[in-house]
């Protein structure tokens, strides 16, 4: 509620505010509000901490649930959104403004358009439009019933599908994208709606604990439960871009500003898994043995899928875009791992510790590698061509090597949080038999480090084409962010164990 407050005071501020002072009026009210709602769920965690782990209740008349998994993945979110609001007041890179477009109605190429650049205008709504994401997606991992669940849904794309198309440069490019991931977004809440129709049709109640009550006690109407699971699971499967729902991510990610994909590539994977988990382990926990079939051979197409046709790439952007599918493949063998204590021995690590700690690690990588991306320009602005970035290893081996180190915790080289976590989700997996899974995680791990590779063989030792790539000093913003990655990536890698530990004190989701 705090932060969807934040984001309806900065809706009157662009109402009421004079445009001097709106960007630095937004940008302030964010980051505080953000910190603040930070220590809030600090204070909740210690409230909820009974010494073992944290203990659940359940507010908002059954709607939203204050466990463990929701608490931890609360905080990592705000994290996240402190990011991306630094990267997203970035000014320096772009000659003093942002890199959102001035006005965003301006048809790309018009007077209009020309006019906002030339009066240097600076499309400061973006700031309330990450926090309405930010409150949708906290709400995503929290919702305990059907109907927040899709609320809140709704609640963070609709925010993503406008900031994706805000891009200062490239506009055409930027609205395509917008366009796509509107169309597809919608489509996929049509199949999520009619699935939640027929599972209160099957069920007879909202709620995740009564739908698991008449799972466990009725078997009748069965087709009705198993079509409606299909398709929320369709709109679930889109939303973390799991194969064959991944058609969006290579636009969207190329074509929106690389600070929104940096915080969506972070953030909406956090929610829509940490929503998963809970649907799945909750509601349809009774039905384990229908879905986990199912979502083993889509965690295997997905990173198939993934690596592939990552190989193919040509721009760094879409070749991250698909490496993030391949990495949505190894989070679905982690969520199909063993998670009842009676599955586990003592020190094996269950499917909600597994994923939590995972989704830390790719989250900082993620946030940390898009944020090198917009440092490497030429005339036009960014440049993303794989070819453009030949010789960056020259030209600035600092932002090269940090740009690597990202690479090498993606491929999940030993001594990364990349490695850390691949060994946390496979060894889960590993516990409740999923052997197949695992061999074809460990295989594709081998095939995608050679699309990281290759890029890092351009960067030192391909020579650069024409001037080669120029890097832009960024401002303290971007750099902290930058900082931040580099520091979780190597200290988890290091030493994983305080963050393992913490994932495990979160608990397990309630009812």
């Amino acid at each position: 509620m705090a932060v969807f407050a934040i984001a309806c005071v900065g809706v009157l501020i662009e109402a009421f505010a004079p445009r001097a002072v709106r960007y630095l009026a937004q940008v302030t009210l964010a980051l505080a509000g953000t910190v603040a709602a930070l220590v809030g769920v600090v204070l909740i965690g210690i409230d909820h901490d009974n010494g073992d782990r944290l203990d659940g209740t359940v507010a908002a008349m059954g709607a939203i649930v204050v466990d463990g998994p929701a608490i931890f993945v609360w905080g990592l979110l705000l994290v996240i959104a402190i990011a991306g609001i630094l990267l997203f007041a970035e000014r320096r890179l772009e000659g003093g403004v942002s890199a959102f477009a001035g006005q965003a109605a301006a048809v790309p190429g018009s007077d209009a358009e020309q006019e906002a650049a030339a009066h240097r205008l600076d499309h400061t709504e973006v700031y309330p439009l990450l926090m309405f994401a930010l409150a949708g997606m906290m709400l995503f991992a929290a919702a305990a019933d059907l109907l927040a669940f899709f609320v809140a849904l709704e609640v963070l794309s609709l925010p993503l599908y406008l900031l994706t198309g805000l891009a200062r440069r490239r506009r055409l490019l930027s609205q395509e994208a917008a366009l796509k991931y509107f169309l597809l977004g919608a489509f996929s809440s049509g199949f999520v709606i009619y699935g939640i129709a027929l599972v209160y049709g099957y069920s007879g109640t909202m709620s995740y604990a009564g739908i698991h009550e008449a799972i466990a006690n009725s078997a009748d109407n069965r087709p009705l439960l198993l079509v409606g699971l299909g398709l929320i699971s369709v709109g679930l499967l889109f939303k973390i871009g799991a194969a064959p729902f991944q058609a969006w991510t290579p636009d969207v990610y190329q074509g929106a500003p690389t600070q929104v994909t940096a915080f969506m590539g972070a953030a909406t994977k956090v929610a829509a898994f940490a929503a998963m988990m809970r649907l799945f382990y909750v509601a349809f926990g009774s039905e384990r043995w229908t879905w986990v079939p199912v979502l083993a051979v889509i965690a295997v197409v997905t990173m198939v899928v993934g690596a592939l046709l990552a190989i193919a790439q040509t721009d760094i952007k879409r070749m991250l875009a698909y490496s993030s599918i391949t990495h949505t493949g190894f989070l679905l063998t982690g969520l199909i791992g063993a998670r009842a204590s009676g599955e586990l021995a003592d020190g094996q690590i269950s499917s909600t510790q597994a994923v939590l700690f995972y989704l830390v690690t790719y989250s900082f990588m993620t946030l940390g590698a898009f944020a090198v991306v917009s440092l490497v320009r030429d005339a036009g602005g960014e440049t993303t061509g794989m070819a453009r970035w030949a010789g960056l290893g020259k030209e600035s081996p600092l932002v090269a090597g940090v740009f690597a180190l990202f690479l090498l915790g993606f491929a999940g080289i030993p001594l990364t949080a990349g490695f850390a976590g691949k060994w946390a989700v496979f060894a889960s997996a590993m516990s409740a038999g999923q052997w197949q899974v695992v061999v074809a995680a460990v295989l594709t791990s081998a095939l995608a480090a050679f699309f990281y590779i290759r890029v890092i063989v351009v960067m030192f030792f391909s020579e650069p084409e024409g001037d080669g790539p120029t890097v832009a000093l960024p401002s303290m913003a971007t750099s902290v962010t930058i900082g931040f990655g580099v520091l979780a990536t190597v200290i988890l890698g290091v030493l994983p164990g305080p963050l393992l530990d913490l994932a495990a004190h979160a608990g397990d989701f309630i009812r």
